[in-house]
């Protein structure tokens, strides 16, 4: 591991709340700067349905997400994108040809589930 990546501490990572979601909708982003999709994910009833877009679409085609789970960070801040506002950060391993493997549970769990 390279030492540059060893400034988080136990208090930090403590803050992030992830949790799991099942996408329920998906749209194409036209207005996003790079190829994107708006999504909808429910993280059941404490948490809610949440939006988000994510720039996944070299691998994942728009009608084989919805019933899929994701993991995602729930506690940031809205960000404006473009026209959209993303209210959670969908998580995934990024390639060095920049293409997004989402990060998942290898079988269902009850949405609003939080990682640890």
């Amino acid at each position: 591991m390279n030492k540059e990546t060893n400034d988080l501490t136990w208090d930090n990572f403590s803050k992030v709340k992830m949790a799991v979601g099942t996408i329920l909708e998906v749209k194409d982003f036209p207005e996003a700067r790079k190829p994107a999709y708006q999504l909808w994910i429910d993280f059941g009833d404490t948490i809610g349905v949440r939006k988000t877009s994510a720039q996944i679409t070299k691998k994942y085609k728009k009608e084989d997400l919805p019933g899929k789970q994701v993991v995602a960070v729930i506690n940031f801040p809205e960000k404006q994108i473009a026209n959209f506002m993303s209210q959670c950060l969908l998580l995934g391993a990024v390639a060095d040809d920049g293409e997004i493997t989402l990060i998942k549970p290898d079988s269902a769990v009850h949405n609003g589930l939080f990682i640890s």
